[in-house]
């Protein structure tokens, strides 16, 4: 086998925090003892935390034996947090909904945790469809072409249930001419179309010229050195070329118009860094191209681009500062965790979350040709009277547009849905009455009576923060939720409670479990179980550790209970109750008639709060295999298809001499495992000896020099139990 094999499974282990410290020991001899943890700890610390919380299935992250929560992302935060974003797979399948987002700290505490609802997953993976003929439907449904992803089988949760499909992204053109970007699912056992989702909201002309600017191009062509994938030219996606300065200031100029795309686009950039401490609109330091000169009274982002037309009277191209930035908006929405949802309220809160930035981008540019406001398009004159084509303070003002929450219905138009949002970020940004010049804000029926705002800048990083707890089931009672949280951990008891009354001044609700923002903290603690499953035979008991952790308020006490044992299994507790900051063993015996089979285990804690996570029993597996006698050190585990585990016992070991690393692992009869040795660089575990044959059982050895060393032990296919045995200079 080859190392190209290594599976998401095991590429999510490779910033976990197993630096963070030792968990429960199951080895057979002493283990190597740990030194001073490493550059690092706090991310250690908090991504030990958020990957703990997703094995253990904590609350929402639960997860049924054949799925896995694999950490895709992670955004550093203020104050030492850390957002860590999951997606869930079925027999290593990516899954299409269940995904979701743990909020931790550099105190190795779990501060939130969303995800989108998952059903228990169980369908066959073999599809009757080939992924030939699931791309020609997929391309049909556009009348033209222009590019299609390579379909990939992925298990779309349809309805709360399981289907087998065919993914692809087919861009083009409709029959009636319209750009179009389908994230198409195609039934891999029918061959019927299962969602097509239109990942380009079509946005009203609009256009605006920025003046004399200053932009980072190459010397001889608009391509932006600094952010990756960032360029500017026409239709056909090549840069324009030239020389500065660029352009001639022609209202319908277009390399003019890449002009004030490149302005606007790198101001939002630059905003986005500096005011948030985000990583562009990508997260990753760059942006998708752009193109100007579209023929057509049109804006907008398809997933590979953003794409700029012209005003409807002709006057001018679309390239005003809120545009481009609106357009790049949505890729911040795409690039979060969640992406773009197929829901008609996803897609209002989509074009809102466009405006949005569009407004954060015109404050921190500040250019004197287009003063700072809360209006969209409003240098544009689309329709020839000069009124913006959306206001966020009174969005009744444009075509009445729904101010308020209440007022939205399943048939909202996305751009009008965009209303209640934006009303929200008015209020939270500068309140209801703020003076200075600036609009008064109505407040809905049943809300306060005024509300005070925190500033644009605090409201857009509390935003900010939000999107990165996003969902594919994004709405607005999970953004309420979300923002509260965002506040809170962000800043403090004063803006969360602005958050709660700007939500409440427009009509959304308070949901259960939603942040108190009272300036104590509350009282909360968190659970967590070592190993997160088990397998033993018919008569046997296996054992976990459960630990707890304070997470807001005092220490207090925990009660711990099971539930969903098969008949012949019972689960006890040692101690049956903890001070959170505890740990309890907890031991899960079987009768001689117990089934074989696999069985979820929901284990709950009850304190303030009630926390559950699952604990993955299995009936009827074989016994450790031997064959590592030779070995210093020997430790012993269980896996399933597609897993992996770190050892030892989900740690690391620290060598203070250069010299030879022996490893030895024997698997299951008829699995192929295999085995790495990881060195920690500094800042990530890298590869450096590698036993991955198409077998069960892996030897290697490397000659290193001193430094922290760790063992992955992966199951490429076949699950069962298994025996590691290492020697360390």
């Amino acid at each position: 086998m080859q190392p190209t094999r290594l599976s998401a499974a095991v590429a999510a282990l490779a910033l976990t925090a197993s630096l963070a410290g030792t968990l429960a020991s199951t080895a057979s001899a002493v283990t190597p003892a740990p030194q001073p943890v490493p550059p690092g700890h706090g991310k250690s610390l908090a991504l030990a935390a958020a990957d703990k919380a997703a094995d253990s299935g904590l609350d929402g992250l639960r997860h049924g034996a054949d799925e896995e929560l694999v950490r895709t992302a992670v955004t550093p935060w203020a104050g030492g947090l850390y957002y860590a974003a999951y997606q869930r797979t079925y027999k290593g399948l990516p899954v299409a909904g269940g995904d979701a987002v743990v909020l931790s700290d550099s105190a190795g505490k779990v501060r939130d945790v969303t995800s989108a609802p998952a059903p228990a997953i169980r369908l066959s993976t073999k599809a009757t469809v080939s992924s030939a003929a699931a791309l020609a439907t997929a391309r049909g449904r556009l009348a033209e072409v222009e590019s299609a992803s390579t379909p990939e089988l992925t298990v779309l949760l349809k309805g709360n249930k399981p289907v087998l499909t065919w993914h692809t992204l087919v861009v083009g053109r409709t029959a009636k001419g319209l750009p179009s970007s389908l994230d198409t699912y195609v039934d891999a056992r029918t061959g019927a179309v299962a969602r097509a989702t239109d990942k380009i909201l079509h946005a009203d002309g609009r256009g605006y010229h920025n003046g004399n600017v200053t932009i980072d191009t190459a010397a001889s062509s608009m391509t932006d050195p600094n952010r990756s994938g960032f360029k500017c030219g026409g239709q056909n996606g090549s840069a324009y070329t030239g020389s500065s300065p660029w352009g001639n200031s022609g209202a319908n100029d277009l390399v003019t118009a890449c002009v004030d795309i490149m302005y606007a686009a790198q101001k939002e950039h630059s905003m986005l860094k500096e005011w948030f401490g985000y990583n562009g609109q990508n997260g990753q330091g760059g942006m998708v191209p752009a193109r100007a000169g579209l023929a057509e009274v049109n804006a907008y982002y398809d997933g590979t681009k953003t794409t700029y037309g012209r005003a409807q009277t002709g006057s001018n191209q679309l390239t005003a500062i809120d545009v481009v930035a609106h357009e790049y908006g949505h890729e911040i929405f795409d690039r979060t965790p969640g992406s773009s949802g197929s829901s008609n309220e996803n897609g209002g809160m989509n074009e809102s979350t466009g405006d949005i930035f569009g407004a954060l981008t015109e404050h921190y540019a500040n250019n004197p040709n287009d003063t700072p406001d809360y209006t969209v398009g409003e240098k544009v004159n689309f329709f020839g009277d000069g009124k913006p084509i959306r206001n966020m303070y009174n969005p009744s003002l444009v075509s009445n547009d729904p101010n308020c929450y209440t007022q939205l219905t399943s048939g909202t138009e996305v751009h009008a849905g965009a209303g209640p949002q934006n009303h929200w970020f008015y209020l939270l940004a500068e309140g209801s009455n703020p003076g200075g010049g600036k609009p008064s804000s109505p407040i809905c029926s049943g809300g306060p009576s005024s509300v005070t705002g925190v500033g644009i800048q605090k409201a857009g990083k509390i935003f900010m923060g939000a999107l990165l707890m996003k969902t594919s089931s994004w709405n607005h009672l999970a953004a309420r939720k979300a923002t509260l949280s965002s506040a809170k951990n962000t800043y403090g008891s004063t803006e969360c409670n602005a958050v709660k009354a700007a939500w409440n001044a427009i009509g959304v609700p308070a949901q259960s479990g939603e942040t108190d923002c009272g300036g104590t903290t509350n009282p909360d603690f968190s659970l967590a179980l070592n190993p997160t499953s088990g397998s033993v035979q018919p008569g046997a008991s296996a054992t976990s550790t459960m630990s707890t952790s304070t997470t807001g308020g005092s220490a207090q006490t925990v009660q711990l209970s099971a539930s969903g044992a098969p008949s012949g299994v019972t689960v006890s507790f040692s101690p049956s109750s903890v001070t959170s900051g505890g740990s309890s063993t907890m031991t899960v015996q079987t009768a001689a008639g117990t089934p074989n089979g696999s069985y979820a285990l929901t284990v709950t804690g009850t304190g303030s709060a009630t926390h559950t996570v699952t604990y993955q029993l299995t009936v009827g597996s074989t016994t450790p295999p031997t064959g590592c006698d030779n070995t210093e050190y020997t430790y012993q585990g269980t896996l399933a298809t597609g897993q992996a585990q770190a050892q030892p016992d989900g740690s690391y070991y620290y060598s203070a001499t250069a010299g030879t690393h022996v490893g030895c692992l024997r698997g299951p009869a008829g699995a192929d495992f295999d085995l790495y040795l990881q060195k920690w660089n500094g800042s990530a575990w890298a590869d450096v000896a590698v036993g991955g044959t198409a077998g069960a059982d892996e030897d290697t050895s490397y000659y290193g020099t001193a430094g922290y060393y760790r063992y992955v032990v992966h199951a490429y296919s076949g699950s069962g139990a298994y025996t590691l045995g290492l020697s360390a200079p």
